[in-house]
């Protein structure tokens, strides 16, 4: 006994595989997953580590590593300022005590022995970074105008004391007067003003 399929049922089929074929590669074919949200789960987390006895007892607890270079440079973390800048910083209270002095007009006692702490210390900066790029700051070559400077003028306050009765009525004898002395001072305020304004723009 033979079956027949109605002539309808076999073009159906046969274009069937025509659109399957046409499709193939496009799109999704497939069962849908079931979207449907699950009720959530509290999770339970547990510790990495286990819990030391003692922990939090001060007895229990190591120094500070404080010998230890990365508790150094790291935890505590060094002081950034440059060496240079400490240094220039140190200057700033020297120079204003010589600016007072000569503001208060001491006498030329204090005011030599002052010029001469700043004189030193000056000279202690320049050998320490005469050479290096820190001689190269305006502030390093201001320091160095203003001990030439201050060098000059307690030399000159000093020959004054010495000279000054001798040499008054000589030509000469005008760069001890009290006038040329109390100017070339107050161009040393100036000067030494200046040398702090450029010291505290580094800080």
């Amino acid at each position: 006994m033979s079956l027949a399929l109605p002539s309808y049922a076999w073009f159906g089929r046969k274009k069937d595989k025509a659109l399957e074929k046409e499709l193939q590669g496009k799109g999704y074919a497939g069962t849908l997953p079931n979207i449907k949200p699950e009720p959530s789960q509290t999770k339970v987390s547990t510790p990495i580590f286990e819990s030391q006895e003692g922990f939090n007892d001060p007895a229990e607890l190591k120094p500070v590593p404080k010998d230890n270079p990365a508790f150094i440079d790291i935890i505590q973390k060094k002081d950034k300022t440059s060496e240079y800048v400490k240094d220039a910083n140190n200057m700033i209270p020297i120079l204003e005590k010589l600016y007072d002095c000569i503001e208060d007009n001491e006498s030329l006692q204090l005011f030599a022995t002052k010029a001469n702490v700043l004189t030193m210390n000056i000279d202690y900066i320049y050998n320490k970074y005469n050479g290096k790029p820190e001689s190269y700051y305006e502030s390093f070559k201001k320091l160095q105008e203003v001990n030439r400077y201050t060098k000059s003028i307690a030399t000159l306050r000093r020959e004054a004391v010495v000279y000054q009765k001798y040499l008054a009525y000589s030509e000469s004898g005008s760069i001890y007067n009290p006038e040329n002395i109390s100017q070339q001072l107050e161009y040393l305020k100036e000067e030494i003003n200046s040398a702090i304004l450029l010291l505290k723009e580094e800080e």
